[in-house]
């Protein structure tokens, strides 16, 4: 597994980072593992070079955490592990259980320790743009964390490129700790954030690192669970172009003699300008596989019959509950 620097920190990384979603308790959602199916799982990420994984406070309400940090921390030393957790979701009905409030990071970084059962989290990511806490009290808290000892370092998730920059900005200005990474979803059927995001962080060294690289599900052709269960499923996806380069992903594919998830994944591997893809699996068989994509390469001709596809469509996040139609798409209904 090949390491690399996380943007311009000093912090070195596995090039594939591990996400946790599907780990924490199947009473949560049907497609999570319990701990007892997600050892083995974890374990093979140990022996393939995985030292990077990412969870949440609110994935399985907390027991993501728990099993993931004690699991992996019964194999390795705590200090070869960079792990990452998130703040922001509502954790109960308490108005003051969610958000970026100075009350709600304090206390979920202090619940989210005690669940890892470490010192320090390596990387606290915000899980989203909060828009009814101002910018100056998200940003000193943030810093007064870091300065604590609790937090090694700063990344955020889930907004718009103008918001990530005002809230580091925000920051600048005062001399307090400014996010190292930008956490976006990016994958074949959803390139928005290659529009502002991506370029204003190469710009300022900040380590992109993408989620959902199989667009939960439907780069794989999965009609598993996750797929019939995940409300988001068909709400993010599936309209007519969606569906065109999903076609053009299998025809690929086929010509391979691989999976429709390899093409995908391969993809992503071939943007350098993701510093870590998250990847997830809910089995070592496919892990295994997840993680061989990255020897594959695929041709020039290749990736251009794919990137030629692309509309653009509606921001995804938590400001545009429900995307809309492809702009060009709805451009040419309204004109006939």
């Amino acid at each position: 597994m090949k390491i690399v620097s996380f943007g311009r920190t000093g912090l070195k990384v596995s090039k594939l980072c591990f996400g946790t979603m599907t780990i924490g308790s199947s009473a949560w959602k049907p497609w999570v593992l319990d701990e007892a199916d997600a050892r083995p799982l974890l374990e093979r990420c140990l022996d393939l070079g995985i030292t990077f994984f990412d969870t949440a406070n609110w994935y399985s309400s907390g027991e993501s955490e728990r099993v993931v940090a004690s699991v992996l921390k019964s194999m390795v030393p705590r200090d070869q592990l960079v792990l990452a957790t998130k703040a922001y979701y509502p954790m109960s009905d308490d108005p003051n259980d969610r958000g970026l409030s100075r009350k709600h990071l304090l206390a979920s970084v202090d619940a989210s320790l005690r669940r890892m059962g470490t010192d320090y989290i390596d990387l606290l990511v915000i899980h989203a743009f909060d828009p009814g806490t101002p910018i100056e009290e998200t940003m000193e808290t943030l810093n007064d964390i870091v300065r604590s000892g609790k937090v090694r370092y700063l990344g955020a998730s889930t907004m718009f490129a103008w918001q990530f920059e005002q809230m580091n900005h925000v920051a600048k200005l005062n001399g307090w700790t400014q996010f190292v990474n930008m956490q976006c979803q990016y994958n074949l059927l959803y390139r928005e954030e290659e529009r502002e995001m991506i370029p204003y962080c190469m710009d300022r060294g900040i380590a992109v690192t993408a989620f959902s690289p199989l667009a939960r599900g439907w780069l794989s052709g999965s009609k598993k669970v996750r797929s019939q269960t995940d409300a988001s499923f068909a709400l993010f996806h599936g309209d007519a172009l969606d569906l065109e380069i999903i076609a053009r992903v299998k025809h690929i594919a086929t010509q391979r003699h691989t999976s429709m998830a390899e093409i995908a994944l391969a993809w992503l591997y071939s943007r350098e300008t993701v510093c870590c893809p998250i990847i997830g699996a809910s089995s070592v068989s496919q892990l295994e596989k997840n993680i061989a994509t990255i020897n594959i390469e695929l041709t020039t001709d290749e990736i251009e019959s794919l990137d030629r596809l692309y509309k653009p469509r509606d921001v995804i996040n938590d400001h545009v509950p429900k995307p809309m139609p492809r702009y060009l798409e709805r451009n040419q209904i309204e004109t006939g």
